[in-house]
């Protein structure tokens, strides 16, 4: 040994940098001996311009041994403080069975496959993808649904855009009912603005005007909880040559009349109460289900039944945004995955318990509702009418008063207004939550539980769901443990072999990385929880941030963006920001090469910007010729240069300083990105070398799970 120790004295090999960097030291010098190269120095100057590589240490801290990890990781947990959370919002307390846990989120044949790209090794997840879209339709009564996407937020905002395009409306305004829930309306309002589209927010009964949109969103239920017919304003949308779009709440579905029944053209939402932890707000599987007739111009991925060579039934991507390498700047959106991981949780959640068993989950949180009410009523109190599982309470100028006498019976509930409180209950909540709620409001429980629905009976559900035989097989955990199993086994995961699909770099998550993750004090956060209650995730969050800016070389970093195709928008109008802060809104020219991940482009129209392609030479390069010319030509309105690096075929371009210094000679910004940021870590830093703005993909450079198709913040 060359520190002059032995093999004997020396701990046991615990840094994780022992156990999980794959190659051995044998291994590294068979690949370099293959290369022709002595070591790994003499790759790096080979590989790496050496105008780009850092010259200085990261600033990070020491590595540490996997048990200290857990250490770490346990006394932030502890900073954090589960408080009964019945502040709703779109977030629900849940339970995940224990053997979708251990079997499914706990489970590297599940969290560390590979998109399914190639249905052949596929299959399995496939499948658990098909159950998710045939879930989804039969609850929402839809024709046809996607494999998931990111959030109800997003899937909101991408209903949004899809009506745009699938109307002839004359309208440029989109009408957001005033009951959806906050965090999409400011989604679809940021999504809204570049694009040029006027949203306007109001109450469908008394704000809104047809003719005068080309779309509507309602939720269903509302943020308050209210339960409405939806029917009458669209009908009336429609009537006026517009589209509707619902979000709505899949729990919810099962005894109400589902938004398509009521006519809805696209419904939204997300699965995160079908067995999902809230996470402190995700990620989470949303969806997005439409009529037939939208199909083609539906975001994300659709899994569909086809037949194999020999005829037989097999699965496969049948539509997917991938089309973006095609389209391009005319893609019809940037989302290029999906959560899977989630979807499937969310999916087995309904398989597991079948229709019977979520309509006995739901009427018995209404009946909790419904017995609240009730109390409160007793007492004197105002409840609104018309609900399912979510109370708007009158406290007249009396809300902060409740919220903290709640908090001292250990309970979280929602702010509405100064006069109003919000209570949203979910399958965890006992009786016990029930006595606690109450006391808050110097009330207590009625002896005499209410029957029959708090909300018309005319909205009452009659129509099926879940009929395929898959909802009803499954019922023992034996048989849900063979059947995961059986899906499992009919893919390939890294927990069998390597995945060599190029840039994505693929690999196995340490244990250790993910043991945090089910832990309740990081699992049954709400996202909306007071800053107080979530100490431990602060200081999660603001050390990654720190940690990945020195890694970055850049000032600032955000973990907000929740995929790739959302890093890029969210960076892209950053630019688009700066350049408006700077007076400059003329700047609206992005330039990307020929050979970039088609994404780039989509993002960029999203972002307001028009795309001017850059040619690439033989080998893929950017042709800094052609890039001399755009820059010139469009040196007045140049808003940005969209360069992924390493390049898309993997390769370190040597002009890459050169190329960064044009664009910002002719006053546009730097977008690198980082999809492939797994190459330069400690070697380079784009914010060093000329990068601007970048995203970087988490589930590719660090420990976030792929999951059958990511994605990373």
């Amino acid at each position: 040994m060359t520190d002059g120790t032995t093999a004997s004295s020396r701990p046991p090999a615990t840094a994780f940098v022992d156990r999980h960097i794959g190659p051995r030291p044998a291994d590294v010098s068979a690949m370099l001996a293959t290369l022709g190269l002595d070591s790994m120095d003499e790759l790096l100057e080979q590989a790496v311009p050496k105008s780009i590589r850092a010259d200085q240490a990261l600033d990070l801290p020491a590595a540490a041994s996997e048990p200290e990890v857990l250490d770490r990781l346990r006394a932030m947990a502890d900073r954090n403080e589960v408080v009964t959370s019945l502040i709703g919002a779109g977030y629900s307390g849940t339970h995940t069975p224990g053997v979708i846990q251990r079997n499914v989120l706990e489970d590297p044949a599940w969290y560390t496959a590979y998109t399914p790209y190639q249905p052949e090794i596929s299959q399995g997840r496939l499948e658990a993808l098909l159950n998710f879209q045939t879930m989804v339709t039969d609850l929402t009564a839809m024709d046809i649904a996607n494999a998931s996407m990111l959030d109800e937020s997003t899937a909101a905002a991408e209903a949004m855009t899809l009506i745009r395009r699938s109307t002839k409306h004359a309208a440029n305004a989109f009408f957001v009912d005033a009951e959806t829930h906050p965090q999409t309306i400011a989604v679809v309002r940021t999504r809204a603005e570049p694009l040029g589209i006027e949203v306007v927010v109001g109450h469908p009964e008394s704000d809104l005007q047809p003719e005068a949109v080309f779309g509507v969103l309602l939720q269903h239920p509302g943020t308050t909880g209210v339960v409405r017919d939806l029917s009458p304003t669209i009908e009336a949308v429609h009537a006026a040559g517009g589209l509707a779009a619902v979000a709505t709440d899949l729990l919810a579905c099962t005894v109400i009349v589902p938004p398509g029944e009521q006519g809805a053209d696209v419904v939204v939402g997300s699965s995160q109460r079908f067995g999902v932890p809230m996470g402190y707000g995700g990620p989470h599987a949303g969806f997005l289900a439409t009529r037939d007739s939208l199909r083609r111009s539906m975001p994300g991925r659709l899994v569909g039944v086809s037949v194999d060579a020999d005829g037989r039934p097999a699965h496969r991507l049948a539509l997917q945004t991938r089309e973006q390498h095609i389209r391009r700047e005319k893609a019809t959106s940037n989302i290029c995955t999906a959560q899977v991981l989630l979807a499937v949780i969310a999916s087995m959640y309904a398989v597991y318990h079948g229709p019977e068993g979520l309509r006995a989950i739901a009427e018995r949180v209404h009946g909790q509702a419904a017995w609240l009410a009730a109390s409160l009523g007793d007492a004197g109190i105002e409840v609104y009418a018309d609900f399912f599982d979510t109370l708007a309470v009158r406290a007249p100028g009396g809300a902060d008063e409740v919220l903290a006498a709640a908090l001292r019976h250990g309970v979280n509930l929602r702010r509405l207004d100064d006069d109003h409180v919000g209570i949203a209950l979910d399958e965890t909540t006992t009786e016990d939550v029930l006595e606690r709620v109450a006391a808050a409001f110097d009330a207590s429980l009625v002896a005499d539980r209410p029957t029959g629905s708090w909300f018309p009976a005319e909205l009452a559900r009659t129509s099926d769901y879940l009929t395929h035989p898959v909802f009803s097989a499954h019922r023992s955990e034996t048989e849900m443990l063979r059947y995961l199993r059986s899906l499992a086994d009919k893919d390939i995961a890294l927990d069998r072999s390597m995945i060599p699909l190029g840039s994505c770099t693929m690999k196995l998550n340490a244990t250790t990385e993910m043991a945090a993750i089910t832990w309740p004090e990081f699992a049954s956060l709400h996202p909306f929880a007071p800053l107080e209650q979530a100490a431990g995730y602060r200081e999660l969050v603001t050390s990654l941030e720190r940690w990945l800016a020195e890694v970055t070389g850049y000032d600032a970093v955000s973990l907000q963006p929740n995929a790739g195709s959302q890093g890029e928008l969210a960076g892209l109008l950053a630019i688009r920001g700066f350049h408006q802060a700077n007076g400059e809104s003329a700047r609206d020219v992005c330039l990307i090469p020929s050979s970039a991940h088609g994404t780039n482009a989509a993002s960029a129209v999203m972002a307001g910007m028009r795309v001017v392609v850059v040619a690439c030479d033989d080998d893929g390069n950017v042709d800094v010729a052609d890039l001399e010319a755009k820059v010139t030509e469009h040196s007045a309105d140049l808003a940005a240069l969209m360069v992924t690096y390493p390049s898309t075929h993997g390769v370190f371009e040597e002009r890459i300083t050169e190329i960064c210094d044009l664009v910002h000679e002719h006053g546009g910004q730097v977008y690198v990105d980082g999809a492939n940021l797994n190459a330069l870590v400690g070697i380079a830093r784009p914010g060093w070398f000329g990068g601007d703005v970048s995203h970087l993909n988490l589930h590719k450079t660090f420990c976030i799970p792929h999951g059958g198709g990511g994605p990373g913040v």
